[in-house]
């Protein structure tokens, strides 16, 4: 990994984009101090698929019933 500054990434930025896919990573700093690294383009490998977890749990029937008055002070801090 090699590190330059603004200006140069500014100038040459074509080039350096055509180095990182080539898979290089390349750090962009402003007066020796780090700010950015270039790195390739990762494409997700696949969609996730819907309905993966079909089956594997259920939802209580009483998923959105009123909260019972001590859990709902504890929730509101008293």
């Amino acid at each position: 990994m090699r590190s330059i500054n603004i200006h140069e990434a500014k100038t040459h930025l074509s080039r350096l984009v055509d180095e990182v896919s080539a898979g290089e990573e390349i750090v962009i700093a402003k007066a020796g101090k780090p700010l950015a690294r270039l790195i390739p383009f990762q494409q997700r490998s696949s969609r996730r698929k819907l309905g993966a977890l079909s089956g594997r749990f259920s939802v209580p029937d009483d998923f959105d019933a009123p909260l019972l008055p001590d859990v709902l002070d504890e929730f509101e801090g008293r």
